[in-house]
């Protein structure tokens, strides 16, 4: 997806640092039972933390083990046993994936040839899914007519992406709480809002639709609209994590807890920092 919801490493404890590698290395591995090994470069960070989310909330059990894999043929790394609910996660990350692509094509006509490349996967990935493909692909059109229409309401637009996290919550946990659901809702928000902010400066120069822009015509650049607008985008983005971190607590646990914590409370925080101080996000720790 888009790479942002990632621990604070520094405030990560030593169990949960393991925990989280060994989460991400084996969704990497369930993508490639699901869907292809060409898959495995689709491999999100969002999607992780959704694996831990719906395991832990769900009570299905992590098995880690030490194993090699192709990256790392040499050295045995701690790796989660692969389960139904990380493969169906896995597909799940594919069907996003590929979607965005697909928007990446429309809005400047770039990335054909990637789109091409995993086509085979997104198809896999659908057939496992097809309620999850609907899903994703009705939120991404309300978005795409939103966009089109050049929407300039911060919550209006970014409000088919939270329901699209609501909606994919809610068919992994049919019995979601209210708590449950009004996270996922501001998370799925939260991820749209700090794309679009992360690239405001990108967007202007290839002429893509932004919400921010829209909403502030006269800002010509991030540290601009940043500078002129330093309340409203901090109450914005304080406000969404603020609820975020509310609900953390209310949820019903069946495993330790720390290592989501950490993610909503820590880690979104520092990676709003890090968009605002124009510090690279995206993809900066491979494990």
């Amino acid at each position: 997806m888009f790479g942002y919801v990632k621990n604070d490493i520094p405030n990560t404890y030593v169990k949960d640092v393991v925990l989280y590698k060994a989460m991400y290395c084996g969704l990497c591995k369930s993508i490639g039972n699901c869907c292809g090994q060409n898959a495995r470069f689709l491999l999100s960070y969002d999607l992780t933390f959704l694996s831990l989310l719906l395991h832990n909330l769900s009570g299905t059990d992590v098995v880690v083990n030490k194993e090699r894999c192709i990256v790392h043929p040499i050295r045995k790394r701690s790796i989660a046993k692969p389960t139904k609910l990380s493969e169906d996660i896995g597909a799940l990350n594919v069907i996003l994936a590929y979607y965005k692509i697909c928007d990446d094509v429309l809005d400047d006509n770039s990335g054909r040839l990637k789109r091409s490349w995993f086509t085979k996967a997104y198809k896999k990935a659908k057939k496992r899914l097809p309620e999850i493909d609907n899903i994703v692909k009705n939120n991404f059109n309300k978005l795409l007519e939103l966009e089109k229409n050049k929407n300039d309401s911060v919550d209006i637009t970014s409000d088919p992406f939270g329901n699209m996290i609501l909606e994919i919550v809610n068919f992994f946990l049919p019995n979601a709480s209210a708590e449950l659901k009004e996270l996922s809702y501001d998370l799925g928000r939260w991820i749209y809002l700090i794309d679009a902010l992360d690239d405001y400066d990108k967007d202007l120069k290839k002429g893509n639709f932004n919400v921010f822009y829209n909403s502030h015509l006269n800002c010509k650049s991030k540290k601009q609209l940043l500078s002129e607008n330093s309340f409203e985008m901090a109450s914005l983005f304080g406000s969404l994590i603020g609820r975020i971190s509310d609900n953390v607590n209310k949820l019903e646990y069946k495993f330790n807890k720390d290592l989501i914590e950490n993610i909503l409370r820590l880690g979104l925080r520092e990676q709003t920092k890090n968009v605002m101080e124009n510090k690279k996000c995206k993809n900066t720790t491979k494990f």
